[in-house]
C-alpha cells in the first residue's frame, strides 16, 4: 500500500509542488481510500468465524443482485461495470471475487459434498458461471479471466487432473483456430479447398484414426469399447469445440478483442495505432534499465507526458518500472511471490475445509490478477483492464482486495479453534 501511495502521486505528477494528502490529486484520494479499508479491515476483524461462514450465501446474493443492477446504469468507459457518483465510485465485480469464494468454500465444505462426484461438481460450478456470465455482460473480459482461479481451487480439492489436461487441449485448440482462421487449404488428392479451421479438424481425424488402430492392436478386448467412447467422445467434443471457436472469435467478440488477441499472438503489428498501449508499456518498462531514473522523473509514464495510458490503474507498473529500474521491479515480482507462497502456507495449515477452501480461492485470485497485469504491461498478454492488487490506483480494486485478505487473516486466527 506504501508503494500504491508513492505511485498514484508520481504517476499523476505534472510537475509542480503538490500536497501529497491533497484530496483533489490522485495520491488524496488514493489516501481515503486506505482510510476506509483500514476501517474495513478493523471491522472484519472484530466478525465471528461463524458469522462469516454464515453470511457467506448472503453476501453473495447480494453482490448478484449489484451485478445484475449495474447493468442498468450508464456506461463508463464502454463497460457497464460501475455505481459512480462524482469522482468515486463502486465496481461490484470487484467484490464478486471475495463473495464467490466464500460461497463456493461454504458449499464444498457441506457434508456429503465431493468434489469428485460429478453433480457436486456441476454444483459448485454454477457458484462460478453465475457471476460469470453477469460480468460478461458489462463487458469486463480482465475480471472474467481471474475466475479461472478458482480452477487450482477445485484441483487442489480433489477435481480430477484430466479436467486441467482438457483445459489445456482446449487453449491449443483455440489458438491453432485463431491462427488459421483466414487460411484456405487445398487438398492434396482432393484438389478442394478447405478453410483453416476445417483443416484442424481433419488433423484431429487423423490423429483420432491413429489412436483407434493402437487400440484395435495393442488394448486388450475387454478394454476396447470403453477405449473407443473416451476416443469418440473426445473426437467430438474437439472438432465441436473448434467450429464454437471459429464462429465465436468472427461474431461474438468485437473488433478491438480480437484485435488485441493477434496482437499478442504476433499476427498482426501495429505499434503507433491499436498495439499503442502494449507498445508504449514495454517502452516505459526498458526506459527505467537496472537502477531507473528516479522518483517523478519518469518521461514516459507519468500524467505530465502522457504517453503511456492508464498508468496510473492498469499500467501503473510501468511507472513504477521505468523510476525504479529492473531492481525496483524485480523488487515488487518478489514481493508478490512470497506474498502468494505465504498464502498458501496459510491454506495448507488450516484445519478447516472452509477456511482452506477460501484461501485457495484467495491465493487463485491474487495469481490471476498478478500474472495477467505484470504480462501485459510486459507484452506477454493481451492488454486487458485488470489492476495489480495493492499497487493500482482504484478504490474499489484496493477495497475488495483488503476485504480478500483480512476475511482470510480473520479465518487463519480461529484455526485451532475449529475441527471443520
Amino acid at each position: 500500500m506504501l508503494i500504491n501511495l508513492l505511485n498514484s502521486h508520481s504517476s499523476g505528477y505534472y510537475g509542480e509542488s503538490v500536497s501529497f494528502f491533497n484530496p483533489d490529486t490522485q495520491s488524496g484520494r488514493q489516501f481515503i481510500w486506505f482510510g476506509v479499508s483500514i476501517i474495513a479491515a478493523i471491522f472484519i476483524i472484530l466478525l465471528e468465524r461463524s458469522f462469516i461462514k454464515n453470511s457467506a450465501y448472503i453476501f453473495y446474493g447480494v453482490i448478484m443482485l449489484m451485478l445484475i443492477a449495474v447493468l442498468f446504469f450508464p456506461p463508463i468507459n464502454g463497460q457497464k461495470s460501475w455505481f459512480g457518483y462524482g469522482s468515486f465510485g463502486i465496481q461490484p465485480s470487484e467484490f464478486a471475487k471475495t463473495a464467490t469464494a466464500l460461497a463456493l468454500a461454504r458449499f464444498m465444505s457441506t457434508i456429503n459434498i465431493k468434489i469428485q462426484n460429478r453433480q457436486d461438481t456441476i454444483r459448485a460450478l454454477l457458484f462460478l458461471l453465475a457471476p460469470c456470465i453477469l460480468i460478461f455482460l458489462q463487458p469486463d473480459a480482465g475480471t472474467l479471466l481471474v475466475f479461472l482461479g478458482f480452477v487450482f481451487v477445485l484441483y487442489r480439492e480433489g477435481l480430477s487432473g484430466n479436467i486441467l489436461m482438457l483445459t489445456l487441449l482446449a487453449i491449443i485448440l483455440s489458438v491453432l483456430t485463431i491462427f488459421v482462421k483466414d487460411a484456405v487449404v487445398e487438398l492434396p488428392l482432393i484438389g478442394a479447398d478447405v478453410a483453416g479451421h476445417f483443416m484442424i479438424i481433419i488433423v484431429v481425424v487423423i490423429i483420432s484414426l491413429a489412436i483407434a488402430f493402437i487400440i484395435r492392436n495393442f488394448i486388450q478386448k475387454r478394454e476396447r469399447r470403453r477405449a473407443y467412447v473416451l476416443l469418440i467422445t473426445g473426437l467430438v467434443m474437439s472438432s465441436s469445440f473448434i467450429m464454437v471457436v471459429d464462429y465465436a472469435y468472427e461474431s461474438v467478440l468485437q473488433d478491438h478483442q480480437r484485435t488485441r488477441i493477434e496482437l499478442t499472438l504476433g499476427m498482426r503489428e501495429d505499434p503507433d495505432g491499436e498495439d499503442y498501449n502494449r507498445n508504449r508499456a514495454m517502452a516505459a518498462v526498458g526506459s527505467g534499465k537496472l537502477t531507473g531514473k528516479g522518483y517523478k522523473e519518469a518521461t514516459l509514464a507519468n500524467a505530465k507526458h502522457g504517453h503511456v495510458p492508464e498508468q496510473t490503474t492498469d499500467f501503473a507498473f510501468c511507472t513504477w518500472s521505468e523510476e525504479w529500474g529492473f531492481i525496483g521491479s524485480s523488487a515488487v515480482v518478489i514481493l508478490f511471490v512470497v506474498f502468494l507462497i505465504r498464502i498458501i502456507g496459510i491454506a495448507e495449515r488450516q484445519r478447516s475445509q472452509f477456511s482452506r477452501i477460501y484461501a485457495y480461492s484467495v491465493a487463485g485470485i491474487f495469481f490471476m490478477h498478478f500474472m495477467i497485469n505484470i504480462g501485459m504491461v510486459t507484452g506477454i498478454a493481451p492488454v486487458i483492464g485488470i489492476p495489480l492488487p495493492f499497487i493500482s490506483y482504484g478504490g474499489s480494486s484496493l477495497l475488495s482486495f483488503t476485504v480478500l485478505l483480512f476475511i482470510l487473516l480473520r479465518l487463519d486466527s480461529e484455526r485451532m479453534e475449529v475441527l471443520r
